[in-house]
């Protein structure tokens, strides 16, 4: 467990830097004795808090603070919050504390406007309850076919996470049984009424037992959903959290999307791009950066941690080494840089995106001090893209795509960057330089000065080679973000891949890796043409290409995993073309297998 006395310092730092940060009002209807310190001052079971610490939360949102409480206690709420407040885990935290496992019956439902949303809830929703044994979460929703849906809930699952009408299709067949349900809720309930969804949303409310636990959250409040929320909710408590940034004009806010895989390289290339002075590096938790501290160091940096672990005296040294230009790399968890006042800190790289708007404000508000300008660069994974929009909706601003430079502008930056530092040690005394190296060149008339000085600045750069051949590349086109996906299984984004269903998933101790190599040493796919791969308890969902060849797709349904046939089918849709499915050459032109043909690292 987090220390006491640590986290109640990590409190009043964040209180202190809250004011210069962000404007925020919160209102509250009725308020039972709720604290906006850390999670340990929550009424949450001990299983979510185990859950909470391995996940890396210490403080929590406004909306968490004010909303776990009353769900907790069982009271129905009405909770008005903007997209990335952190709705998800406000009422899903408590909730689940309430959990019975052991009944195999559907115990909360929880109804989302889109089948991505359902998705990314129903996944947060895993995360937070991973350390409850055997606890089971469906995601089910339109445009795709019933089977896979119908096993998993004949199994019996925990949580249901759906859009309106693919729930009320289950409900009228009789395939999802509500009569142990305890908990309702509505996410983002002004957005089911801006598609259509409001008339369906209320067939539900009629259809659950009248005694259960209702939350409904909404971005805005319309007068249906106003209307909505006094006829089904008993005596509701009410939270409402609006954000207000301070418009930054002094900093420069630009965005990288790339996979997981490739953040180390991407980190490293900005390092060797920018011209910073000093730069922060947010991690989401305090392993991940040890970690990352870990392999800047292998690569020539030289970085610290900031983090919860720390001493208070350790934490004072580091900051001074910062402040005094003893160090120019620290690499910070949310927590232990609040409060941070450095005004040499150039850079704010969001290594792991966030959880949520407030967060994103605390930590770009390290860089543009004192009258200077700063660089923040957000690195956005899969459906991190939320996080962006959230950002860019409730900031109003819009981010830049980070761009890298070509390898020409790159060379001619070292080049500039070389020239400077030469002008500023011209300006040092070198008088004992010039002397010993006068002395070198009596030794040696044959070798001519300027090869001297090439072999001194040979050796300032550790022997690596001055220009660089070619400029870091990284997908950053969008084709990583989140789907967008019409009826049929295209991608709007991207419509050479569709979604594919496997009957295999985290109760089978299946993994992302498992997939990739089956794919590729089974099949014979290219790793590079797998898709996102998303593994929930029962089953998973994987993208590839469109226009899969049949023969492709016979050698896939013969594939096991882990003991277990994968079973894969298609989610929905069918495929219209055949040119986008690559197949890697299983065999070299000799006979024998390729040396591709091994695991790869699993896309995300």
């Amino acid at each position: 467990m987090l220390d006491q006395n640590r986290h109640l310092h990590a409190i009043n730092l964040f209180q202190h830097v809250h004011k210069e940060s962000l404007m925020q009002e919160d209102t509250l209807e009725e308020n039972p004795q709720t604290s906006s310190g850390g999670f340990l001052d929550l009424p949450l079971s001990p299983v979510i808090r185990e859950a909470i610490e391995t996940i890396g939360y210490e403080t929590p949102s406004p909306i968490q603070a004010k909303a776990i409480p009353y769900l907790a206690e069982g009271r129905d709420l009405l909770g008005v919050a903007q997209t990335g407040t952190g709705k998800t885990a406000a009422f899903a935290l408590p909730l689940l504390g309430r959990l019975d496992t052991t009944l195999h019956a559907p115990q909360i439902l929880c109804l989302t406007p889109t089948r991505e949303l359902a998705i990314q809830v129903a996944e947060a929703i895993e995360t937070f309850g991973q350390k409850m044994k055997s606890l089971r979460v469906l995601p089910i929703y339109g445009g795709t076919e019933y089977g896979g849906q119908l096993r998993s809930l004949k199994k019996g699952v925990h949580v249901v996470v759906g859009t309106p009408g693919r729930v009320m299709d289950h409900i009228k067949r009789g395939t999802l049984k509500l009569e142990k349900l305890q908990a309702l809720v509505l996410d983002e309930a002004d957005e089911m009424l801006s598609m259509g969804f409001i008339d369906d949303v209320e067939w539900l409310l009629e259809h659950t037992p009248k005694e259960i636990q209702t939350a409904l959250f909404s971005a805005t409040m319309p007068p249906p959903i106003r209307k909505l929320s006094e006829k089904y909710l008993n005596d509701p408590a009410e939270v409402t959290i609006r954000l207000e940034a301070k418009t930054m004009p002094n900093i420069r806010q630009k965005y990288l999307k790339l996979r997981q895989a490739e953040k180390s390289q991407a980190l490293k290339s900005l390092l060797e791009i920018e011209p910073y002075d000093a730069v922060l590096i947010f991690a989401r938790t305090k392993v991940a950066t040890g970690d990352i501290v870990e392999r800047l160091l292998t690569q020539g940096y030289n970085a610290e941690t900031l983090n919860g672990d720390m001493s208070q005296s350790l934490r004072e040294k580091t900051v001074a080494r910062l402040k005094s230009g003893k160090l120019d790399i620290i690499v910070a968890t949310d927590v232990a840089a609040r409060g941070l006042d450095v005004d040499r800190i150039s850079h704010v790289v969001n290594y792991d995106a966030p959880f949520d708007v407030e967060s994103y404000v605390h930590r770009i508000g390290r860089t543009g001090r004192a009258g200077r300008t700063g660089d923040a660069i957000l690195f956005v994974c899969g459906r991190e893209t939320r996080i962006l929009s959230a950002v860019q909706h409730t900031l109003k601003i819009k981010c830049e795509r980070y761009e890298f430079p070509s390898t020409e502008e790159l060379n001619q930056r070292k080049q500039e960057s070389l020239f400077e530092t030469i002008d500023k040690s011209l300006e040092k005394d070198l008088s004992e330089y010039l002397e010993v190296l006068g002395e070198y060149s009596v030794k040696n008339p044959e070798t001519e000065p300027l090869k001297i000085a090439a072999a001194l600045a040979y050796l300032g750069a550790d022997g690596k080679p001055f220009r660089i051949k070619e400029a870091p590349k990284f997908d950053n086109s969008g084709r990583n973000e989140e789907r967008q996906r019409r009826p049929g299984g295209k991608h709007e984004a991207d419509p050479n891949f569709e979604t594919y269903r496997i009957e295999v998933g985290l109760s089978n101790g299946v993994q992302k890796g498992d997939l990739v190599g089956a794919l590729a040493n089974e099949a014979g796919l290219d790793p590079r043409n797998i898709g996102r791969i998303q593994l929930f308890q029962d089953f998973g969902l994987i993208d590839l290409p469109t226009g899969m060849p049949k023969e492709i797709f016979n050698s896939l349904k013969k594939i096991w995993v882990r003991g277990q046939k994968i079973g894969i089918s298609r989610d929905q849709g069918r495929p219209t073309n055949r040119k986008n499915f690559k197949r890697k050459r299983p065999f070299s032109r000799s006979g024998k297998k390729s040396s591709q043909h091994r695991k790869g690292p699993s896309p995300e």
